[in-house]
């Protein structure tokens, strides 16, 4: 008997780390794939309300063409933002070098070769390599984008015809349908709470910029405002900048200390006390799962995996939460007040309508046999 046991194990383990390969084998496709399914998850809404007042095939492209709109501001956002931060670095090249100077000369003094150090690590030919791995992030960053929004545009125009053919699968299509319906409404939720949440961090970053003398405030809450989209890595990296910016513009590391954690306690009242709050019983994620999905995507799918991570992770335990023989992981991976951690039942009749009166269409409106 244990012998099985072991067996079944590492025959568990070896398939797990060949799915985690396939799934890094096949970024290209499958990252765009999900990201498409996401987007079509949290727009659909605006489909079917367009939908009523103009043909499908219109509604789907005006619905597409507002998801590309959105999406460019944010990386506008993120690209102004950075391009500010660097036109004041050139602006300030003569003070930067005497700071440079100056902290140089104190390494020096304590026996560090900071100077030959720099000039060994970062020659011209690192800049270089700099600037080709930018430039292929670019062009990478617009396949993707591109990839993206031409699933999307096909999987809006397939929503309803797969609704149809699922509802005449008998009960099994209702519950896939059941099961779709409940993970677009936690992902509509998701990216509202995320969106107001970013709004709140923008605010909170730009109003300590401008309380503690730091320059370019606005700058850095319309960075802080776009990245916060991507869980714990976006405000990371919102914070990172920002404190190193601080040592530059005041010249001490006191002050730079002080931004890093004026800016991170931000980040934390929000994301970890406000936030679970507003999204209650309808996002129970256990933090650390959260955490887990945001690093693993990272991992095996680079920034896509990273702002995946979260909607996957709601998407899976939304499908173990209906599933009789799964429901303990839904269970075991809640946030601890969720009803699944109350133990209260899950199922819901597929012709509920209370969730699209208050979140709007869903993909239940589509649900009707033909």
């Amino acid at each position: 008997m244990s012998t099985s046991r072991g067996m079944t194990a590492m025959v568990a383990t070896v398939t797990a780390i060949l799915v985690i390969a396939a799934l890094a084998l096949a970024r290209p496709v499958l990252a765009p794939v999900a990201c498409a399914l996401f987007l079509i998850a949290v727009v659909w809404p605006l489909q079917k309300a367009l939908q009523a007042r103009m043909t499908p095939v219109l509604a789907v492209l005006v619905t597409v063409f507002a998801t590309l709109v959105a999406v460019g501001m944010l990386a506008s956002m993120v690209v102004w933002g950075f391009n500010r931060v660097a036109f004041w670095l050139i602006a300030n090249g003569a003070r930067l070098q005497e700071i440079f100077v100056q902290q140089t000369a104190w390494l020096d003094d304590h026996g560090i070769g900071a100077a030959a150090l720099l000039a060994e690590h970062f020659d011209i030919r690192w800049m270089v390599r700099a600037a080709q791995q930018l430039t292929g992030y670019v062009q990478g960053f617009v396949s993707f984008t591109i990839i993206t929004l031409v699933f999307t545009l096909l999987g809006l125009l397939e929503v309803e015809a797969v609704a149809e053919r699922l509802a005449r699968l008998g009960q099994r299509g209702a519950s896939a349908v059941g099961t779709s319906r409940d993970i677009a409404r936690k992902l509509q939720v998701y990216m509202a709470v995320r969106t107001v949440m970013s709004l709140l961090t923008g605010f909170g970053i730009w109003a300590f910029a401008r309380v503690t003398g730091l320059q370019l405030a606005e700058e850095w809450g319309v960075i802080a405002f776009a990245l916060n989209y991507i869980p714990f890595i976006g405000p990371l990296v919102a914070t990172v900048f920002p404190t190193l910016f601080a040592g530059l513009q005041f010249g001490e590391w006191q002050m730079a200390i002080t931004v890093f954690l004026g800016m991170n306690l931000i980040q934390f009242v929000l994301g970890s006390y406000l936030e679970p709050r507003m999204t209650g019983r309808v996002l129970s994620v256990s933090p650390f799962a959260v955490l887990f999905a945001v690093f693993f995507g990272a991992l095996i799918w680079g920034v896509a995996g990273a702002f995946l991570g979260t909607p996957i992770l709601i998407a899976i335990l939304s499908v173990c939460e209906r599933s009789e023989g799964a429901r303990w992981v839904a269970v075991l991976l809640s946030g601890g007040t969720g009803r699944l951690a109350q133990n209260e039942p899950t199922s819901e009749p597929i012709t509920t309508t209370a969730t699209s009166a208050i979140t709007g269409p869903t993909i239940t409106d589509i649900t009707r046999s033909p």
